[in-house]
């Protein structure tokens, strides 16, 4: 199909269908025009208060000011003639480059042409497809439209399209993930939403159910996490600090130079709060689905076998509610942000442990058998010793003071658990079939007390599967034992063809 012949994305008709399509009508406007009104603004503003200068006060006053030279010298008519052109010109400039930006779905990948003097042509293949994520912006939800980003493995790898009409968006999403998981499209067509609708629930179109999210956020217990979070207890020593500063030094400038800062973490607590009054995960014929927000909504659809790593932590502060946290790895980087601005690998925000084995469950399917669940959980709470852990030896105390207990690792089938912590506690979940390699490492004081480091090598993020001070011997039966098992794995796993597996 020629460019000229591409069809708007507006609508929900049928977008994976190989031929080129454009974006939505609204996309000049929600990427750059907003910026222009902003300045159209800022003029007007400026001119009103010359103008009631002149009306009001007697004449424009002795200060210099631009305009008021503009309409002493009658420039006035040229330069509102000037910007008349360069709104013109603006306006010109968008339409073009909304013709120009065009994108298509094929059987094997997701390309985006893009640009008026130089060509841009991104790709993204299909196989490598790591998640796909759907923003709504505040704005955008108020003209109907979402932004599509595809996560690709690899670094900036992602294709994005911005911007969408919001039942276009899902529909192009259930069509990308079909088509990724090696099944053949179903051609389904699902009718636009209504502008209220798509404002009171944007995740989905009307006659499509919404998946039912197996954790429920409670606003008491999301409350209480943030009072309890770690950035709570860095805020009050910064402010017992200061308080002792003033009272020292009998200055209060500490006081006032504190304000940009009491601004800015009070900017925190309410992004992470109303971003995470909405959490649901939820399982979906194509993966886990994740999302968030109040005003501005980001749900994120991550496919079988994506997930590399799992890291299951609990603050201090958070053990007498028996509340833990839930991280992932994976081979992709969304540019969405998490509920507290941080990279969106944060799946549980906060939750039981009853919440902790729904979401393992929802995560690594194939992965944990009720056993392997059971011994995650124990693990969890554990004070160490004989609990299914390969745990550090006593001699291990003189490098592990308060967790040498609880410092271990268990091989089970379809997995490595990695545990350690006794004060920040923290448990590791690796799948056996994404684990890249497996090291030892054995340091001088290690060798002397015949102890080893392990570390398991999956894709960057957050979470680091490693552990040290481990038995020497013990290390080296688990290196075999870990090889053995990711390769069985990686020979049996069908994730990345998961609807004809």
């Amino acid at each position: 199909m020629s460019l000229g012949s591409a069809r708007s994305a507006g609508g929900s008709a049928r977008l994976a269908d190989g031929e080129w399509h454009r974006l939505h009508p609204a996309t000049p406007l929600l990427k750059g025009g907003i910026a222009l009104v902003a300045i159209l603004g800022v003029i007007i503003v400026n001119l009103r208060d010359v103008l009631i200068n002149i009306v009001l006060g007697g004449g424009p006053g002795e200060e210099y000011d631009p305009f008021v030279w503009i309409i002493e010298h009658d420039y006035a008519g040229l330069i509102l003639l000037a910007i008349v052109v360069g709104l013109l010109l603006f306006i010109a400039g968008f339409y073009v480059s909304w013709r120009m930006h065009t994108f298509r779905i094929t059987d094997e990948q997701v390309e985006v042409r893009s640009g008026i003097l130089f060509r841009t042509n991104r790709r993204g293949r299909l196989d490598r497809i790591q998640g796909i994520n759907i923003v709504r912006p505040f704005l955008a939800r108020l003209f109907g439209a979402a932004r599509l980003e595809v996560n690709v493995a690899g670094q900036d790898a992602n294709v994005h399209l911005a911007y969408l009409g919001s039942a276009a968006a899902d529909e192009l999403r259930r069509e990308i993930l079909l088509l990724a998981s090696g099944a053949q499209s179903e051609g389904r067509e699902v009718g636009a939403t209504r502008l209220v609708d798509d404002l009171l629930a944007p995740e989905l179109p009307a006659d499509v159910a919404a998946p039912a999210s197996v954790v429920q956020m409670h606003l008491g217990r999301l409350l209480g996490s943030l009072i309890l979070s770690g950035f709570t207890v860095f805020l009050l020593a910064a402010v017992a600090g200061l308080i002792i500063a003033t009272a020292t030094t009998r200055e209060f400038f500490f006081l006032f130079g504190f304000v940009p800062a009491i601004i800015g973490m009070g900017g925190y607590y309410v992004n992470k709060f109303t971003k995470s009054l909405r959490y649901s995960i939820a399982a979906t014929p194509d993966g886990v689905r994740v999302g968030f927000g109040l005003l501005s909504t980001s749900n994120e659809t991550l496919p079988p076998g994506r997930i590399h790593a799992v890291q299951v932590s609990q603050p201090l502060f958070w053990r007498p509610a028996g509340w833990w946290e839930i991280r992932i790895n994976r081979a992709s980087h969304s540019s969405a942000k998490g509920a507290a601005g941080q990279a969106n690998t944060t799946i549980l925000p906060v939750g039981n442990l009853a919440d902790v084995r729904k979401v393992l469950e929802l995560v690594l399917p194939g992965v944990l058998d009720e056993a392997s669940i059971a011994l995650v959980e124990n693990g969890l709470t554990s004070k160490g010793g004989d609990d299914g852990f390969t745990n550090s030896p006593r001699r291990a105390r003189v490098i592990r003071w308060f967790s040498q207990r609880r410092n271990g690792f268990a091989v089970v089938p379809g997995a490595v658990v990695l545990r350690r912590g006794a004060v920040w506690r923290t448990l590791i979940v690796v799948p056996a079939a994404r684990l890249q390699s497996v090291g030892l490492h054995q340091g001088p004081l290690l060798r002397r007390l015949r102890l080893a480091g392990l570390r398991l090598h999956t894709v960057a993020g957050p979470v680091m599967p490693y552990l040290g001070a481990v038995d020497a011997d013990a290390a080296v039966q688990a290196f075999g034992d870990i090889s053995a098992t990711a390769i069985r794995s990686a020979t049996a796993d069908t994730s990345h063809r998961w609807r004809t597996a």
